[in-house]
């Protein structure tokens, strides 16, 4: 009584296929898998900022600043 059994979940994918539809579904599984990825790279730059010394830091944003100076003219 504890736990549910399968057609418990079966009946509840149902109701739910029928209230949201597979595309709108299939488009929230993409979303999500995109905020992942997105999540998961902007950890690795993270990581590799945190790698880097204060200095390495300051030249980095010099030349960000650089670039971004440069294209605005």
């Amino acid at each position: 009584m504890g736990s549910f059994s399968i057609w418990h979940w079966l009946i509840v994918l149902a109701i739910v296929l029928v209230i949201f539809g597979t595309k709108k579904l299939r488009g929230a599984g993409g979303d999500l898998g995109g905020a992942i990825k997105n999540f998961k790279q902007a950890m690795k730059e993270g990581e590799e900022d945190a790698a880097k010394t204060p200095a390495q830091l300051a030249e980095q944003q010099k030349q960000q600043n650089a670039s971004e100076h440069n294209t605005k003219v």
